[in-house]
């Protein structure tokens, strides 16, 4: 009854997690089209800055809510480890587009430093601020969700970035009303592309670290490898790998070389313990060995992958 109770109350939470997802996309939607028409007709270069920001972030918090759907989707025979690693893919190609527009408005900006053009600060002000509402109230509304996985983590970063950068804005557009400072234009799309690149290149690199199938950069494979060598019949560990299926899954496999022939009850204790050891020290629930002897191990235990 509790197990059933705990089931229910986690399809309850995913359901709302969902919701916030959906509402939080047609939210930057609506904001990234009042940003686009609210920057042409001010002349903004940041104000569509801030609109491609939005334009990026309802992609990829859309993209976070379809890949939420989808990595619910049980294994099958095509795919064995099921569809988690959507979310990863999702959540580096969030970061890469995000990344990329930031670029993109680098070269605009510097075109605006060399030939500044006016700008109309109230109606820059007036979008700038609804921005900033929509935007706060998307972090809002995600805020609980943001460590559950890199996919929401990202939408995450992608809000708060368009909220400081409404703020940029907002404050560029008192300065070019009251003084007609028009160069302030372009260098707060400059100061709002390198902060979100800054926030983004994490998730970058964590997300391409994990399809790359490289070890979690929290492990230290060498102490694991001279951990598990410590159990007695062991000779050596090697062709030792551990990756990640998404941010929270993670995998071990290894060959297992035994001091003498053994038999399977007897190498089946030995596994016992490495699974053990790996789940309680080193938090690693996914294990695969190969048990052997005089096997293909190396002579001090390293690893070995072919």
């Amino acid at each position: 009854m509790n197990h059933n109770h705990h089931k229910h109350n986690h399809r309850h939470n995913g359901e709302f997690k969902s919701r916030r997802l959906l509402t939080v996309t047609f939210l930057n939607l609506t904001i990234t089209i009042a940003q686009i028409i609210g920057g042409l007709i001010s002349n903004s270069l940041a104000l569509i800055s801030d609109a491609m920001h939005n334009l990026g972030d309802t992609t990829a918090i859309l993209l976070a809510y379809i890949a939420s759907k989808l990595s619910k989707r049980k294994a099958n025979e095509k795919n064995t480890f099921g569809y988690k690693r959507i979310e990863i893919l999702a959540a580096f190609f969030n970061a890469l587009v995000l990344i990329s527009i930031c670029i993109f408005l680098f070269i605009e900006a510097y075109q605006r430093f060399l030939n500044p053009q006016p700008v109309k600060g109230l109606v820059m002000l007036v979008v700038a601020m609804i921005g900033l509402f929509g935007n706060l109230a998307s972090v809002f509304l995600l805020k609980n969700d943001r460590s559950e996985n890199l996919n929401v983590k990202a939408a995450y970063l992608h809000l708060l970035g368009d909220t400081l950068s409404s703020v940029a804005v907002i404050i560029g557009g008192v300065f070019m009303l009251m003084y007609e400072i028009y160069w302030i234009d372009p260098l707060i799309t400059v100061i709002i592309g390198v902060y979100i690149i800054i926030h983004t290149w994490h998730v970058l690199a964590e997300t391409f670290g994990i399809l790359m199938q490289g070890t979690p950069p929290e492990i230290n494979l060498q102490e694991i490898i001279e951990r598990l060598q410590k159990i007695e019949q062991v000779k050596d560990i090697h062709h030792v790998h551990i990756w990640r299926l998404n941010d929270t899954s993670l995998f071990f496999e290894a060959h297992v070389n035994t001091q003498k022939d053994l038999r399977i009850s007897e190498t089946d204790e030995i596994r016992s313990k490495i699974e053990e050891i790996l789940n309680h020290e080193f938090n690693i629930n996914h294990v695969t060995l190969q048990m052997e002897y005089a096997g293909c191990g190396s002579q001090n235990g390293l690893l070995m992958a072919k």
